[in-house]
C-alpha cells in the first residue's frame, strides 16, 4: 500500500511539474515575436542557440521538463507494478 502511495505522489508530482511548464510556455509563447523551429511553445520551453546578437526568447525549462516527464514515466512504472502485483495475488 506505501508503495501505491508514493508512486501516486511521485506521478503527481512530475505531472504538475510538465503542466505547470506547458502552461507557462503557452502563456509565453504568445509573446514571442521570433523563433526557430516548428512550433512557438517548444521554442519557448526549450530555447534555442543563440545566432550573433539576437535576443533568445525563451525560458530555457528544457531539464525541468525533462525531470517532470521521468518523474510521471516512474510513478506509473511503480504504480503500473503494484498494481500487477495485487491481481496477481488475488487470482
Amino acid at each position: 500500500m506505501k508503495r501505491i502511495v508514493i508512486g501516486g505522489f511521485i506521478m503527481f508530482g512530475g505531472l504538475l511539474v510538465t503542466l505547470t511548464i506547458i502552461l507557462a510556455g503557452s502563456i509565453y509563447a504568445t509573446n514571442i515575436t521570433a523563433w526557430s523551429g516548428k512550433s512557438k511553445l517548444w521554442h519557448a520551453i526549450f530555447g534555442a542557440k543563440q545566432y550573433g546578437d539576437e535576443v533568445v526568447q525563451s525560458l530555457f525549462l528544457g531539464f525541468p521538463f525533462i525531470v517532470g516527464v521521468l518523474l510521471t514515466i516512474l510513478g506509473l512504472i511503480i504504480l503500473g507494478k503494484e498494481y500487477y502485483k495485487t491481481f496477481k495475488n488475488e487470482v
